[in-house]
């Protein structure tokens, strides 16, 4: 257990969930169809053809698991609202069951003495619209999530004082509409670049209704959740360097950098020219400066070397779209320890992740929104032996001290996940959880991680 305690005085510690991961009930109560429950209806699609139809029942025992918060120390939970949950169809009609719901739910957390912070997409995008709008594709789609994110301020945000817009925009436009893996499922080098431009600006026109018409009154603040791997040069060749902060660039800074800077990167614009969308001055005007925070979600590091002769030539991510506008090639070190998902443990990659942003963001706020692993945990005699994720934590945690002790301005830190829950295409086959959730029971069991994670705080007096 850590006994460093050089974390500021007021630092934010939470678990994080998103809705389609672990409400389950997919059709209770006038919820309508996302994309994800349309997807993983495709035969090979998810793993061993799991859904989430089910997950950790969550939307039937929210209580239960807001009582195992409490029991943990945590003191901020972050979770999502599914959007067809509260608009089955996307816009119009109201779904009063499902603003029941999120309204219990809320009161619930705080009475728990718990935060509640809410991600208002965490990708569950209502089937209606991929089918009427084309999706993220579709040039309707922000003024869609605008009505939707109003309809959350209004109902919620009196209670609601932490909002983020969107999700890792970075997944929703390459998973979703380059590599195809996750929903809706389409393939191709150039539309997400289109998604993308559109996550952006659905963000930023939310964010101006929430300023303008619920923040004076409700006292909140609002801002979106990036992802981001470190991404540190194979070499110290000035290729491999260039190649390591290109990367970064067509990964963290494609979203950040409009909200920071007014636009997409210089090197974005040079090497994709027409087949990234432009931005009107409007546009402009209205993205820059429409977050009050930066949220990061990150897991891991990637060596990158520049493969501007030899593209992708020996890339993870292969030939084609995005790697061949890079000209990157990734690869991880032997010596890596390896979660359950293949990723890399490498915290000091998290500490120069930190140091990245501060420099070129001109030190913003930030909260780390997700951080974890995944192991293949057993369940023997009602216990986890959970220390290779014990030591995960520990590892990132003094990274992101580290960090501070530089100069970062890290405000907040969200444990991913609280429950075991249904991690996407990969099914039920990876373990995220701080708790365990067993399978087909659904009975939550503590892992020694959330034992740690719960000594952790009240040691410290956090």
């Amino acid at each position: 257990m850590t006994k460093n305690k050089s974390f500021p005085e007021n630092f934010l510690w939470g678990s994080a969930t998103s809705a389609y991961q672990i409400e389950g009930g997919h059709l209770s109560d006038g919820k309508g169809p996302s994309i994800w429950d349309v997807f993983c209806m495709i035969p090979g699609k998810v793993h061993q053809g799991d859904t989430g139809n089910t997950a950790c029942d969550h939307y039937h025992r929210f209580r239960e698991d807001v009582a195992l918060m409490k029991q943990l120390g945590i003191k901020a939970y972050r979770f999502s609202i599914s959007w067809p949950r509260v608009l089955p169809a996307g816009r119009g009609a109201v779904n009063q069951a499902g603003i029941d719901f999120y309204n219990a739910l809320i009161d619930e957390l705080l009475l728990a003495g718990i935060e509640p912070w809410v991600t208002l997409y965490h990708w569950d995008l209502p089937a209606a619209l991929e089918f009427e709008l084309h999706g993220w594709l579709g040039e309707g789609i922000a003024d869609a999530f605008t009505e939707y994110a109003d309809l959350c301020f209004q109902h919620f945000g009196d209670r609601v004082k932490n909002w983020i817009t969107i999700n890792e925009a970075w997944v929703v436009a390459i998973l979703g509409y380059g590599h195809g893996v996750f929903a809706p499922g389409i393939q191709s080098p150039d539309l997400p670049y289109l998604a993308g431009h559109n996550l952006l600006k659905a963000h930023a026109k939310a964010v101006q209704v929430y300023r303008q018409n619920y923040q004076p009154q409700q006292g909140g603040k609002i801002g979106i959740t990036n992802n981001c791997d470190w991404r540190e040069p194979l070499t110290d060749s000035p290729a491999d360097q260039a190649a390591a902060e290109r990367a970064l660039e067509f990964f963290l800074a494609w979203f950040a950098d409009p909200i920071y800077k007014g636009d997409y990167p210089a090197v974005m614009r040079e090497r994709l020219g027409d087949r990234l969308p432009s931005f009107t001055p409007a546009e402009k005007e209205l993205i820059q400066g429409s977050s009050d925070f930066f949220g990061l979600n990150h897991y891991t590091t990637m060596y990158a070397a520049d493969a501007s002769e030899n593209n992708a030539a020996g890339s993870v991510y292969g030939n084609g779209g995005l790697s061949a506008d890079q000209d990157v090639n990734l690869s991880v070190s032997p010596d890596w320890a390896l979660t359950a998902m293949q990723w890399a443990i490498v915290p000091w990659g998290c500490r120069k992740l930190l140091q990245w942003i501060t420099a070129r963001y001109d030190n913003p706020p930030i909260y780390i929104t997700e951080n974890g692993c995944a192991f293949d945990d057993q369940l023997r005699d009602g216990k986890v032996a959970d220390l290779e994720r014990i030591a995960f934590f520990e590892g990132y945690l003094g990274a992101i001290q580290e960090a501070i002790a530089s100069g970062v301005k890290v405000e907040g830190y969200f444990i991913w996940s609280l429950l075991d829950n249904f991690e996407w295409a990969s099914g039920y086959s990876k373990k995220f959880g701080i708790t365990y959730v067993e399978e087909g029971t659904l009975r939550r069991v503590p892992k020694a991680s959330a034992e740690w994670y719960a000594g952790v705080i009240a040691e410290n007096g956090w």
